[in-house]
């Protein structure tokens, strides 16, 4: 009777939590599935029509290269952010008030909104005004000033500044939590034993902190998968539409083109192509994570 009560109990507490996953994730999840396999469209219909549209995925050359763009754009920000947050975590570990203020300063970023920031590096980025292109002739880096998004690959590194500008404060926040919770015997014995800083991080910090970089590589890689709104705001999808991000051409078909039940296919699709990769990279970090 007590266990019982426990388990209501439970699930009271529980109940707030599923109510809301019930009406936000899975509910509207049932309702894409269903809708993929539609005529659906913003203009009406909604007829069933089958496989129709996955098969129509295989032959759509832009979902593809979009895809192609995503892939290119996550495997050069995610080690990007991940050996930069690391490397930041390792410079303010020490909880010292400078350099406490000084993680607070690179977290800031982390709170302003992608679409603020966006805009904010879209006018720093900008060939006649832009502070970015004054800095480096200032540097002596360039002899002249860049126009970053005439060229696919110029407008990729000017998004990839922007995002780690953004993002590096969240992995290095993590980092920094899992190198203080490392215990203080293991360092200072390492210490006693004459290993030097760059032994003790390769062999005392990576090592401890294998499940956190597993869980901030994780977020990183998902996160640029999803990549939309500083692709949208910085670059428009150009030039040419080389930086079409997947979940961008998504948007184009979905409310561009008005062709709601292709896009709900293509989102099922792009989901089932991250879960594979999260399963994927879970299954291989967890074999060589410490127990």
């Amino acid at each position: 009777m007590r266990m019982r009560n426990k388990n209501l109990v439970g699930l009271v507490y529980m109940a707030p939590a599923l109510i809301f996953v019930s009406l936000f994730v899975l509910i509207p999840f049932v309702q894409l599935i269903y809708t993929s396999f539609t005529d659906a469209s913003l203009l009406g219909g909604g007829k069933w029509v089958g496989f129709t549209n996955y098969t129509r995925i295989w032959a759509d050359s832009n979902f593809w290269k979009a895809l192609a763009f995503t892939a290119k754009y996550t495997l050069f920000i995610t080690p990007v952010l991940m050996i930069g947050g690391y490397l930041l975590a390792l410079l303010t570990a020490t909880n010292r008030p400078v350099l406490q203020f000084a993680r607070g300063v690179i977290f800031m970023p982390v709170v302003i909104g992608l679409g603020t920031s966006s805009l904010l590096w879209l006018w720093l980025f900008d060939q006649q005004v832009g502070l970015f292109n004054k800095a480096l002739l200032d540097l002596h880096i360039v002899d002249k000033m860049l126009v970053w998004f005439t060229s696919a690959d110029m407008a990729l590194w000017a998004v990839i500044i922007s995002v780690v500008w953004k993002v590096v404060g969240f992995g290095m926040i993590l980092f920094v939590a899992a190198i203080q919770s490392i215990s203080k015997e293991v360092t200072e014995a390492s210490l006693i034993d004459g290993a030097s800083y760059w032994q003790r991080v390769s062999r005392i910090y990576l090592p401890l902190t294998t499940r956190t970089i597993l869980l901030v590589t994780l977020i990183s890689a998902i996160g640029s998968m999803l990549a939309f709104e500083q692709l949208y705001i910085m670059t428009g999808g150009g030039p040419r539409g080389l930086t079409f991000t997947s979940v961008y051409w998504i948007y184009q078909s979905s409310f561009i083109k008005f062709q709601l039940g292709y896009g709900s296919a293509l989102s099922i699709v792009l989901t089932a192509i991250i879960m594979i990769g999260a399963a994927i990279q879970i299954t291989l970090t967890a074999r060589r994570a410490p127990a």
